[in-house]
């Protein structure tokens, strides 16, 4: 079975292996973990390097609307508004990527064209991944097929947490080979894997099928981004990085919606992976509202007056 990572085939030659790997992977020191965690959101930031901070957050926010209610022309004024985040200063740098559902992909590509912003779709039956392989591909061909530059897939959780190891490996595994020149970020859905030894689990397991990046969250459950899960998957693409010379992105989404979270988390990348991900083909925020609040802010850093929420539009 092919994998990005030559070294660890044996981990991944059958179910049995992959168990014996991903549970002798370390403990994690709850304790140890959610204080360091802690420690590191206390960070003060001089000004100059919070106006960065914002720039920066701003360039890696995967811009999102997943709701029934999605139309085209929604998705249009999305677009519009990663392109082009505060009319009032084309200073302002894009945002990374436009994230949609599979049958909105092709008009958010048509509206992105030539921006540079990408276009990413969620699939594989996204939120709850419940549909069969087959289903779960054609998902994703059709996604890529309008234009999708990156795919958001959902493991199928019900299966990682029965133990049932290689058949999620070999779900993801086939839908990068659906994704083509897409990239891939694949999604734990961390508040349901319950510990924090499975979300070290699941992020060798996405890294090991491969995975260009891993990601926390749908945004669509009760526990969602956390500095504590997000520094885990940061502490799994560095050592990762270190046993095969493969970088993996972090993408932590839901709930992240200030300036103050955005740059808390920027601190946990620099102390934890490094300046390497800084960067948003690294690095990126799922998030609808906290667009809003980092243009606030830098209007605020800028101009010395808070403008207030009236200030942006309102996805």
């Amino acid at each position: 079975m092919p994998t990005t990572a030559p070294a660890f085939a044996d981990a991944t030659a059958s179910d049995s292996a992959l168990r014996r790997f991903l549970h002798g992977l370390p403990g994690v020191d709850t304790v140890g973990l959610e204080a360091r965690a802690a420690s590191l959101g206390t960070r003060s930031i001089k000004t100059t390097a919070k106006a960065y901070a914002i720039d920066l957050a701003i360039s890696m926010i995967d811009l999102t609307t997943l709701e029934g209610a999605d139309t085209p022309g929604k998705i249009r004024a999305l677009a519009a508004k990663a392109v082009n985040p505060d009319p009032t200063d084309r200073t302002t740098p894009r945002t990374a990527a436009v994230c949609v559902y599979p049958d909105m992909a092709a008009t958010a590509a048509a509206a992105l064209a030539g921006s540079g912003v990408k276009v990413a779709s969620v699939a594989t039956a996204f939120p709850a991944g419940r549909a069969a392989l087959d289903v779960k591909l054609a998902d994703v061909r059709d996604a890529v097929a309008a234009g999708a530059d990156e795919i958001d897939m959902v493991i199928d959780r019900g299966a990682f947490l029965s133990g049932r190891y290689l058949k999620v490996y070999e779900e993801i595994l086939a839908v990068k080979a659906e994704c083509g020149s897409a990239r891939l970020k694949v999604i734990f859905e961390t508040g349901e894997l319950s510990t924090y030894d499975n979300i070290r689990r699941a992020s060798w397991l996405g890294m090991l099928a491969g995975a260009d990046f891993i990601k926390t969250s749908t945004g669509k459950v009760g526990t969602n981004a956390t500095p504590a899960n997000t520094l885990l998957m940061l502490e799994a693409v560095r050592d990762f990085r270190e046993q095969t010379g493969v970088q993996i992105g972090v993408k932590p989404a839901g709930g992240i919606r200030t300036s103050k979270d955005a740059i808390k988390f920027l601190v946990l990348v620099n102390e934890t992976a490094g300046e390497d991900w800084l960067d948003n083909h690294w690095f990126r925020f799922g998030a609808s509202s906290l667009l809003n609040d980092l243009l606030m802010q830098r209007q605020k850093l800028s101009t010395g007056r808070y403008s207030g929420p009236d200030y942006v539009t309102v996805d």
